[in-house]
C-alpha cells in the first residue's frame, strides 16, 4: 500500500515538471513568408544581436538574419501569427530605425540566395562557389 502510494506520489510530480517546462517551450514557427527590413543605426555585433533577439522573441517567427554592412534584416515568419509590419515595429522598439522594403516566399529566398532563411551561407565565403563578380 505505501509503496502505491509512493509511486502515484512520484507520478504526478514527474506529471507536474513536465507540465511546468511545457510552459517554456516554444513551438518552432514554420515560416510561410520571408520579409526583408530596411535598417539602419546598426553599427556593431551588440547591434545585431539585440535586432535578432527582438525578432525571435516574435511570435511566429521561425528564423532571422541581420547583415551589418547591407542595413537588411530578413525574417522568415508564419503569416497567420505574425505580419511585416509588426516585425519591423519590433525592430524599432530595439532602437533602430527599420521599415518594410520586400515581402517573398521561401521558395523565392532560396532561388535567389541559394538556401533556406536561417540556414548556412554558402561554401565559397558571401558571394557563394562562384566567388565575387562571378568568377568561375
Amino acid at each position: 500500500m505505501k509503496n502505491k502510494i509512493l509511486n502515484a506520489a512520484l507520478i504526478v510530480i514527474v506529471v507536474a515538471v513536465l507540465a511546468v517546462f511545457a510552459c517554456y517551450v516554444r513551438v518552432g514557427a514554420t515560416a510561410d513568408q520571408v520579409v526583408v527590413l530596411r535598417t539602419s543605426g546598426m553599427t556593431c555585433g551588440s547591434c545585431v544581436k539585440k535586432i535578432t533577439d527582438a525578432l525571435q522573441s516574435q511570435k511566429g517567427v521561425a528564423a532571422a538574419e541581420v547583415d551589418l554592412e547591407s542595413g537588411l534584416v530578413v525574417a522568415g515568419y508564419d503569416s497567420k501569427q505574425t505580419a511585416p509590419d509588426q516585425l519591423a515595429q519590433a525592430v524599432r522598439k530595439s532602437g533602430f530605425q527599420s521599415q518594410v522594403a520586400q515581402v517573398i516566399t521561401p521558395q523565392q529566398f532560396k532561388s535567389v540566395v541559394g538556401r533556406d532563411v536561417g540556414g548556412k551561407a554558402a561554401p565559397g565565403g558571401c558571394c557563394g562557389q562562384r566567388g565575387c563578380g562571378g568568377a568561375q
